[in-house]
């Protein structure tokens, strides 16, 4: 009974935040004189109109599925990894590098560039971990601040030492990878590409992972309930730089789909702008953490952001609506924490009364 009232609340709470976003995007809407029904029409219609706007819905929201996967992760096993951008960064520039400069056959430099960009992802998110468990620092400040060291380096590394010199163009930006060696496209003249299909795969595998596997129960054991697992013999040290090198891995693998299957290099700029790292941390928070729900909600972002450009063409009212609603959804979210922290805390007190 218990267990199936969670259930439904944790599908009830992330419907409560949509409901309340679009509520809030009406209220916008209106303000400004526009139409509410003709806008969420073009804002569905710029997602899923069309078969051609729904493969672009599925290719923005991929590597929101990747670096939400990677987020959840960190935050079932109770720690907070706010650096997926600059491990998204570190990932796709990595990537881009060892596809241009590693000598091998396509298939082979293909997946060095996908492994390349997984570790050093994972290398960077569990280089903050170390610090946390060496010198006790806030895991979340150094995520936090090596986002801004991982931005500013890779950014060097395009503007100097492999900047591609061949164009016209005064963009910082590596060379274009070589055709054989992108991410085959799913459908032909769409932009879809086999990056889809891995951040799927990964979200049911870690799903199983998480519910059926011994290192799983001690992933959630750790995040629900810290005393426990050192009681039941969880090191947290282990868990810790397993979950954080795991958690960056899939941010890193995001920034590697991103130039291996779109942009075909990388270019200064191109993780930061378009918000990937943090629509991927806002798709974990409105699922609770939940790897499958991760996915639906990272596509639901997606349609948002899809649908707004939609919205822009064909309306009069801004792109910035659909900033307005993934805004109010923030909202929703962190009053969510602030109250589950806040019962904790009331919880705790109580506890030590009554003892």
């Amino acid at each position: 009974m218990l267990k199936g009232r969670f259930q439904l609340s944790a599908w009830l709470q992330p419907l409560l935040a949509v409901a309340i976003g679009l509520l809030g995007g009406a209220i916008a809407i209106s303000l400004i004189g526009g139409s509410v029904t003709e806008t969420y029409a073009e804002m569905w219609k710029g997602a899923f109109g069309s078969f051609y706007f729904f493969t672009n819905t599925l290719t923005r929201a991929t590597p929101l599925i990747l670096v939400g996967l990677g987020v959840s992760i960190a935050f079932r096993a109770g720690f907070f990894n706010m650096g997926s951008e600059g491990q998204m960064i570190l990932g796709a520039l990595s990537s881009a590098l060892v596809a241009l400069y590693l000598p091998g056959p396509p298939l082979f430099k293909l997946l060095a560039a996908i492994l390349s960009g997984i570790i050093a992802g994972g290398i960077w998110s569990a280089f903050a971990g170390w610090l946390d468990a060496k010198f006790r620092m806030n895991l979340i400040i150094t995520t936090l601040l090596l986002n801004y060291i991982a931005a500013l380096f890779a950014g060097y590394m395009v503007a100097y030492p492999f900047k591609d010199k061949t164009g016209s163009a005064a963009l910082a930006q590596t060379m274009m990878i070589d055709k054989s060696i992108w991410l085959p496209k799913l459908f032909q003249g769409m932009s879809i590409h086999g990056g889809f299909i891995i951040a799927i795969g990964l979200a049911i595998l870690l799903f199983l992972f998480i519910k059926y596997t011994v290192a799983g129960y001690e992933m959630r054991m750790l995040g629900y309930n810290p005393l426990f697992a050192a009681y039941g013999g969880v090191n947290r040290r282990k868990v810790m730089l397993t979950s954080m090198f795991a958690s960056g891995g899939f941010a890193g693998l995001a920034g590697a789909v991103e130039v291996l299957g779109m942009q075909y290099r990388y270019t200064d700029g191109m993780i930061s702008n378009p918000g990937y790292a943090w629509s991927g941390i806002m798709a974990t928070l409105l699922s609770g953490a939940h790897p499958l729900g991760t996915a639906i909600a990272s596509i639901l972002l997606a349609a948002l952001q899809t649908g707004g450009m939609g919205v822009e063409r064909n309306t009069n009212i801004p792109l910035e609506i659909s900033s307005v609603i993934q805004s109010l959804l923030i909202l929703f979210v962190t009053a969510k924490f602030s109250y589950t922290l806040w019962k904790r805390r009331k919880g705790g007190k109580s506890d030590a009364a009554s003892s």
